[in-house]
């Protein structure tokens, strides 16, 4: 008999914050596969609002009732890091035409560096399409309501960050 191969995918991103979008994406994708590795992008080029121990943090709070979902973060090119936790599929969320080509260019070079890696699109929930994490950042920054954005404990968590630029 042959064992099973667990289906593990991964959903790359800098979460800086982890929005209701990302989430989303997270809980719908958790149910497509074995496991489902949510990786934190370290971004070099990026000055973010949260560190990436933070950012998992986070998103540890928001995933703790999907058992399939582990969190985790990496600095290197993403197919390297595929290789390393056995991913076979890469999942990308979709808002619009804009993130469609971006996408596409990613996933074409992704396969060109490693052929055996997939990446799906999963499209947001419409409800969900004008919402970006730097969106989310401007609006907090400026004591706006995000609150239909984010978790309440992001939501906390960024006004802490924000409480000096008041």
């Amino acid at each position: 008999m042959i064992a099973h191969q667990p289906r593990i995918a991964v959903y790359p991103g800098s979460f800086d914050p982890v929005t209701l979008g990302h989430i989303d994406i997270i809980q719908r994708a958790s149910k497509q596969f074995d496991k489902l590795i949510v990786a934190v992008l370290n971004n070099l080029s990026k000055n973010p609002l949260f560190s990436v121990e933070e950012r998992t943090e986070m998103l540890r709070q928001v995933t703790r009732g999907m058992p399939n979902v582990e969190i985790d973060s990496f600095r290197d090119l993403l197919v390297n890091y595929m290789e390393a936790k056995q991913g076979h599929v890469i999942v990308r969320g979709i808002r619009s035409v804009t993130d469609f080509e971006y996408e596409l260019q990613m996933a074409s070079t992704n396969q060109k560096l490693n052929p055996q890696v997939e990446t799906i699109f999963m499209m947001t929930n419409p409800k969900f399409s004008y919402l970006s994490s730097s969106m989310v950042k401007e609006i907090a920054r400026f004591s706006g309501d995000v609150s239909e954005m984010v978790t309440s404990e992001v939501e906390a968590a960024m006004r802490l960050k924000y409480k000096d630029f008041k």
